[in-house]
């Protein structure tokens, strides 16, 4: 197996995840909990990669991040470098390309803690944000790890999106998936065949972990 591919996956899986976290969880309590109006078209935008072909969404994020670009042009007037075909721009494709991955299940958890025990915490003087990080995010702990692990799962088994951001440069944005995409290519089926089974057998284990923790939320 492709060892460079291996850990350029891990770290991109691992800095998505971390990422999402950050990002996905205080989205997810607002629309869990806040009805406001255009939720609905924040709802539809968010799930929007869940539906579209990944190489549509790689090839508009391509063009978004060049350097004609707003998003690519301001990233290089801050760092001097380029998003396309490059670690960070993989990254910043997989984070909008896996949103929906960990929304989803974090506003499921959201959505089980009762209603009642926040507005307890609120009348005993805790703030919104207090709320949020010492009721809301303890009592949804189950679908918050649930899209925790299927964002790192989803992560791991990318291609489309990676491949027409980042396209195939070994160390640097070659994933596990390209690899076997490359093996094949090469007609490699044996080194094909050995990097397939493995994340066969990580994602039924991903799945198994992640079913066992909804099933868990809703025995609660």
């Amino acid at each position: 197996m492709d060892i460079a591919a291996i850990s350029v996956t891990f770290w991109l899986a691992l800095l998505t995840t971390l990422t999402l976290l950050i990002v996905g969880l205080p989205l997810s309590y607002l629309l869990a909990t806040v009805r406001f109006p255009g939720r609905f078209l924040i709802e539809a935008i968010v799930s929007l990669p869940m539906v579209l072909p990944p190489t549509v969404l790689g090839f508009y994020l391509l063009i978004a991040t060049s350097p004609s670009g707003a998003i690519g042009r301001l990233y290089e007037q801050v760092t001097g470098g380029t998003l396309p075909f490059s670690f960070a721009g993989i990254w910043l494709a997989s984070v909008i390309y896996n949103l929906p991955f960990a929304v989803r299940p974090f506003m499921a958890g959201f959505e089980s803690v009762d209603r009642r025990l926040l507005e307890a915490a609120e009348s005993l003087g805790l703030s919104p944000w207090e709320s949020f990080c010492r009721v809301a995010v303890p009592l949804a702990w189950p679908g918050i790890a649930a899209g925790m692990i299927l964002s790192f799962a989803h992560t791991v088994g990318e291609f489309g999106v990676v491949l027409m951001v980042g396209g195939n440069l070994p160390g640097v944005t070659r994933t596990l998936s390209v690899s076997i995409y490359d093996d094949v290519q090469a007609l490699d089926y044996a080194s094909a065949h050995r990097t397939s089974l493995a994340l066969i057998l990580f994602s039924t284990v991903v799945l198994s972990i992640t079913y066992s923790l909804m099933r868990r939320r809703v025995l609660l």
